[in-house]
């Protein structure tokens, strides 16, 4: 069984041997949050889209508000669990355990700096480009394992090497976060060889060492005797469940407010997981305000307070399953009968009239093309860089991607790194130019 004492740790990586000689260690967890504020990866989520085109007239949801969110809910769950647990297990008041909340609301911040621009079809466009498409051509020149992290491009195992990884120029560790904020991240503790026909895993081959320290230093339990596969850090059900209540509910929002959802079909979806005598109390006060997207506002909010009590619960009906490494999906798919019955009609309408919608659909399209005809040129680039179109392209890359190195998987991994790390409006651009659609000025 996983251990408290030894699941959370204040020691950060690359940063080891100065680990003794702090003595403020309770406050690490709350400079991992501010680390990833003032930082230019976080920065740049807000000009990355969630779901929803980027706004014209009507502000939706980007990354960065939606990992703001998140990280707040996640503190509310990692607050309210550990004061139930601290209440059974009084011991444990001299531990790291009551920085839980702090841990998982800085993970939250962190979930997903590492996707591309464009949503979950930038991944997608990555990863078919290697399995569908011009990069198939690849196959042959890399390693299996190598191979599988391509073909399975995934947004969580990029955060982790964003946060990790030595760029060039930079100091060793990446961001140099606590150990437990950096496993409280990876929500698929596996590689890419055991994700199966799903592109889930948590780290690259790049990084299996780095989180097999981590994953060994904080005592996460080994399965089936494979080093490379580990049960869930259990601050990772947490930032899951913040990240599960977070996304449902904004979308929601965020579609009645581009009028995709009616007002009538929104507060009926909100409502839908109360009981009856909860329900005429919340109907009362919506008689209170006038304004729709404040009354519509006030039940999003009673909705995420009422499943942040149920997840918390979740984690704590759960809590030995977890530590024992034997709990199955998500906290969410562990709640009451009457809202985990209002969230899967709210997840069955929202895939049918939210991310279905023409809109989405566009912003899908649009970006598959730009990171598709980007990865394509790129690519080239790294493998024949003697070629003047090439030197042009490779010199456009930022100095901190080693776009040079000598092995071809590292080359590769350097155009994902930069081609990740853009925002929608620099692809876009970029994009453009290199078809010579948009010219500097002169």
């Amino acid at each position: 069984m996983m251990n408290w004492n030894t699941l959370i740790s204040a020691k950060r990586f690359g940063l080891e041997e100065f680990h003794q000689e702090r003595h403020e260690n309770r406050s690490e967890f709350q400079r991992d949050y501010d680390r990833l504020v003032f930082s230019a990866p976080f920065r740049r989520l807000q000009n990355k889209t969630q779901v929803f085109p980027l706004p014209g007239s009507i502000f939706v949801h980007n990354r960065l508000t939606h990992s703001l969110e998140v990280s707040c809910v996640g503190r509310s769950l990692g607050t309210d669990v550990a004061k139930a647990i601290l209440t059974r297990q009084p011991e444990l008041q001299n531990s790291y355990l009551p920085e839980i909340g702090s841990i998982v609301s800085a993970a939250c911040l962190a979930h997903d700096l590492g996707n591309p621009p464009f949503g979950h079809s930038g991944e997608r466009a990555i990863s078919t480009f290697f399995s569908e498409g011009k990069g198939m051509a690849l196959k042959e020149q890399l390693p299996a394992a190598q191979w599988e992290d391509l073909t399975h491009f995934e947004g969580n195992a990029n955060a982790f090497r964003l946060l990790t990884h030595q760029f060039e120029g930079r100091r060793k560790g990446g961001f140099v976060l606590t150990y437990s904020t950096l496993a409280s991240i990876v929500k698929y503790p596996f590689s890419s060889s055991l994700a199966g026909k799903k592109s889930k895993f948590g780290f690259f081959t790049t990084e299996e060492e780095s989180f097999r320290r981590i994953a060994e230093e904080l005592g996460m339990k080994r399965l089936n005797d494979d080093p490379l596969k580990y049960a869930r850090h259990p601050l990772v059900y947490l930032v899951e469940a913040a990240d599960d209540i977070c996304y449902q509910m904004m979308d929601i929002e965020d579609a009645h407010k581009l009028k995709i959802l009616t007002t009538g079909e929104t507060q009926d979806l909100l409502l839908s997981y109360f009981p009856e005598e909860r329900k005429a109390h919340m109907l009362k006060t919506l008689d209170i305000v006038s304004d729709v997207n404040e009354q519509i506002a006030y039940l999003r909010s009673c909705v995420i307070g009422l499943l942040i009590q149920e997840c918390t619960q979740a984690f704590l009906n759960n809590e030995e399953k977890i530590l024992e490494g034997e709990f199955q999906g998500s906290l969410i798919k562990h709640i009451s009968e009457l809202p985990a019955s209002a969230y899967n009609h709210c997840a069955d309408i929202s895939l049918k009239k939210i991310y279905r919608s023409r809109d989405v659909l566009d912003i899908e399209l649009a970006g598959f093309r730009i990171i598709s005809t980007l990865l394509d040129l790129m690519i080239d680039a790294v493998r024949s860089p003697e070629k003047a179109y090439s030197q042009l392209l490779i010199n456009r890359v930022s100095g901190q991607y080693n776009i040079k190195a000598p092995i071809l998987y590292e080359r590769i991994q350097a155009v994902l790194d930069y081609i990740s790390g853009m925002t929608d409006v620099f692809a876009l651009d970029l994009y453009r130019k290199i078809n010579g659609n948009s010219l500097p000025a002169v």
